[in-house]
């Protein structure tokens, strides 16, 4: 019902910045917020960014100041700028919509998820 497409990752050394962006499509009544998450080999999947239909934000302690979350909601995109980035922020990185949608029942709350891309930081 509702597609999430992520784009933007790849290799970049360490300093380096990257730009990744999402667009969520399908019948969509309302975009209630976006995310971006990411999981490294072995451990759990973490909040990176994640930002309401009203503009709020919030972020991982160990990606503020660094990372910068935006929308255009005309578009249904998020983006994620990465910049100083470090080896550690190596990891898939996947895009969350958190939508309402219309089904034959009513209006229902939706979460879709990415395929992901993945980000490499090496020098």
């Amino acid at each position: 019902q509702v597609q999430v497409v992520e784009s933007g990752g790849g290799l970049v050394q360490p300093g380096g910045s990257l730009r990744l962006s999402c667009v969520a499509s399908g019948i969509i009544i309302k975009i209630n917020a976006m995310g971006w998450y990411r999981q490294a080999p072995g451990k759990e999947r973490e909040l990176v960014a994640r930002i309401t239909s009203g503009g709020s934000t919030n972020y991982a302690h160990s990606v503020k100041g660094r990372f910068t979350i935006s929308r255009d909601n005309a578009k249904n995109m998020v983006y994620l700028q990465m910049n100083s980035l470090k080896p550690e922020d190596t990891a898939g990185y996947y895009c969350k919509a958190e939508t309402t949608i219309a089904t034959t029942g009513g209006l229902t709350d939706f979460v879709s998820w990415g395929q992901g891309t993945q980000v490499t930081v090496s020098s």
